[in-house]
């Protein structure tokens, strides 16, 4: 007799076997930069907290005025009657800082992707979508009708070449896609080329810039404003305020039409409640903070080019990050997963990165800075890494 479920433990072992299974600590304070896990204290370099602001005394206060005015539940879809005056709020602050028409926010930033990548292109269409953009992307892709194409990573010549291939098709529409920040590498899509491209061949361009918020562009605003382009060269900015912003939600940026076609056409919109009032309020707070304080992205860059300049002076590997994501890259997997393992004992909290994240001879750690680590802290992770790397050979 058919077993339907016997698949489950034996797949979930070839990964154990191979390294390439997640194996789960668990957080037992705020999201801080020393916080306790698994009973341990440790500095914490794996947080998407950039900026410290899921703490930040601003944004813990609005969320408390907001539960205490609205609840804990905005009690249905905002298509219905979950469309508060607080969401609106945020949707207006949220433009005005991005020098966009308009914005619109989505539970998660992989629903932002998932829901309204499939919606912009149909059949006769085509994407063209950078070889390394993260997965959320990639199943948006999938979710279409249109045809695809791969460009190089960051390949310019590649995208240049495709295209002028595709014109010989003459596609009805055609759409750019590129993560601003590669979440793995943390180098930089270079998108002022990318949208020259487009424009040539009136393409849309369409970034997804997660790990650019709060961190790139003027007072944090993201990668279209690090380029100094706009959004009639840039015609979607996607992001996500579960990393820099300190919340959590995904949301889009550009001209008002786009903002109304997606929220009537985007399924993961139409049929996801909205976000708890207090995680709105919050986001307003945090893009308060942005506006008013701007150490934190000061911080966040001076910790980033005094870590990642001592590690390479050490004779690590960073690849070509070129942001507060900084990858340690090893190679294989077990040796990985060993330099996280040792650097967890040592009281330093890193995850390995791992195959079919990175390719398999690219396995890594990747650390992710933090604006409210001191210089002290720092100098002891880089010792500790030092001492860990030379141990297991790495350096």
């Amino acid at each position: 007799m058919r077993d339907p479920t016997g698949f489950l433990q034996k797949e979930y072992q070839e990964l154990v076997d191979k390294a390439l299974d997640w194996r789960l600590k668990e957080l037992q304070g705020a999201s801080e930069p020393v916080t306790m896990v698994d009973g341990r204290e440790v500095i914490v370099l794996c947080a998407n907290n950039y900026l410290g602001l899921a703490t930040h005394p601003k944004l813990k206060q609005a969320a408390l005025e907001a539960i205490e005015k609205y609840g804990v539940g905005s009690g249905a879809v905002r298509a219905i009657s979950g469309n508060m005056d607080v969401h609106m709020e945020l949707e207006e602050r949220l433009a005005k800082f991005k020098k966009a028409e308009a914005s619109l926010t989505y539970p998660t930033g992989f629903m932002a992707n998932s829901g309204l990548i499939p919606q912009l292109v149909d059949k006769g269409d085509l994407i063209i979508s950078d070889e390394l953009n993260h997965g959320s992307i990639i199943d948006g892709v999938r979710l279409s009708r249109a045809d695809r194409a791969v460009y190089k990573h960051n390949n310019m010549d590649d995208l240049a070449l495709m295209l002028e291939e595709a014109e010989k098709n003459n596609p009805r529409r055609i759409l750019i896609i590129t993560d601003g920040v590669f979440s793995m590498d943390g180098d930089m899509a270079p998108l002022d080329m990318v949208a020259k491209h487009g424009k040539k061949h009136g393409a849309m361009i369409y970034v997804d810039d997660a790990h650019g918020e709060g961190v790139l562009g003027k007072g944090g605003r993201g990668i279209v404003s690090h380029f100094n382009l706009t959004h009639k060269d840039v015609q979607v900015e996607m992001g996500t305020f579960s990393k820099a912003y300190g919340t959590i939600g995904g949301h889009i940026s550009g001209s008002d039409s786009l903002v109304k076609f997606a929220y009537n056409k985007s399924r993961t919109w139409l049929l996801s409640s909205s976000h708890p009032p207090a995680i709105a309020a919050a986001t307003i707070a945090a893009i308060d903070v942005l506006e008013n304080e701007p150490q934190h992205v000061d911080n966040l860059w001076k910790n980033t080019e005094y870590f990642k300049q001592a590690v390479i002076d050490l004779g690590f590997n960073t690849g070509n990050s070129q942001t507060p994501i900084i990858p340690i890259i090893v190679g294989e997997s077990h040796k990985a997963k060993a330099l996280a393992d040792e650097l967890y004992k040592a009281g330093i909290y890193v995850v390995p990165i791992v195959f079919p994240m990175v390719a398999r001879d690219l396995s890594r750690i990747r650390v992710q800075m933090h604006a409210k680590l001191t210089k002290d802290q720092l100098d002891d992770v880089i010792g500790k890494i030092e001492t860990i790397g030379k141990k297991l050979e790495i350096i």
